[in-house]
């Protein structure tokens, strides 16, 4: 099997299974509660890559785990980054009107009713990982619920986002917009390799390459986003183009260039391929995964 399609074929896998995790722990309920669980279901199921998901469990099967555990935890981490996205696209923060091809829950739902479905997702990530289905060992259900909170809160992605937001009064220079993005995407990128060596009782030592792995791939997903903002086409991004420039953010892109950004992306996944030396093919879908950051076009 090439690597396109051992990555085709997971990302296919990956969406279907989620979306069946999704669709399992969110039934609706027949009470008031109704529409919070509906918008919960709106933002979370059959949209975006999953590619978070699909690192932990990339990582997760290199360690012999039981795939529906790992889809569990899969599952909370994108719902830690859905809750993000549907935060992110309120009045208040980004103001955006579209997301994966369709309005945005603000829009489909109102505010109100996206701020408690951001809430509530961020909740449910943390229920499920501290579910016995996910793991029935106490001490790596604290280990998944501590390194997801940390990459989630004011050290990770949280912390990222109010750079962001301050970004737009301030000028960056590219070591501040790198802090930006290792926080604001790479937490949760990271988090997401991390849960699924945790899930495979890998010792904190033993996950350094994984870790390098994770910051290189994470610092090139930003710059491919910051080049496909610069210069890509809405409707196949399935979102908003061209945003940093008219809110006069720094990034990637400004301060490189085009070209230097490019080949910046590209080093960065070579060197990402490079942490994982210490496996043989049972890595090969990370290293897919890794290819297919600088090839995609949303």
């Amino acid at each position: 099997m090439t690597s396109g399609s051992l990555l085709v074929d997971a990302m296919t896998a990956i969406a279907r299974d989620v979306d069946a995790v999704f669709d399992a722990l969110l039934p609706v309920p027949a009470d008031p509660r109704a529409r919070l669980v509906e918008a919960m279901r709106y933002a979370a199921i059959g949209g975006g890559k999953r590619l978070r998901p699909l690192l932990l469990c990339a990582t997760s099967a290199m360690y012999g785990v039981d795939r529906d555990a790992a889809l569990r935890a899969g599952a909370a981490v994108e719902a830690i980054h859905v809750y993000s996205l549907i935060h992110d696209d309120l009045p208040c923060m980004d103001n955006d009107d579209l997301r994966h091809g369709k309005p945005t829950v603000h829009l489909a739902f109102d505010e109100a009713t996206a701020v408690l479905a951001g809430d509530a997702l961020h909740d449910f990530a943390f229920e499920v990982l501290a579910d016995p289905a996910t793991s029935a060992d106490p001490f790596v259900q604290v280990e998944l619920v501590r390194t997801l909170g940390r990459a989630s809160g004011c050290s990770g992605m949280a912390g990222g986002q109010m750079m962001d937001l301050v970004a737009e009064q301030s000028e960056f220079d590219l070591p501040t917009v790198t802090r930006l993005q290792q926080l604001k995407t790479g937490a949760l990128l990271g988090a997401a390799v991390e849960l699924g060596a945790i899930l495979g009782r890998v010792p904190h030592e033993g996950r350094t390459h994984l870790r390098g792995y994770a910051r290189d791939i994470g610092l090139a997903f930003q710059i491919v986003d910051d080049l496909i903002d610069h210069e890509g086409d809405a409707t196949v991004a399935g979102k908003a183009v061209g945003k940093d420039a008219k809110a006069g953010k720094e990034t990637f892109v400004s301060l490189l260039g085009p070209d230097r950004a490019r080949e910046q992306a590209r080093l960065l996944v070579e060197q990402a391929i490079a942490h994982l030396a210490p496996h043989g093919k049972e890595a090969d879908l990370l290293r897919a995964v890794a290819r297919y950051i600088v090839e995609r076009d949303h």
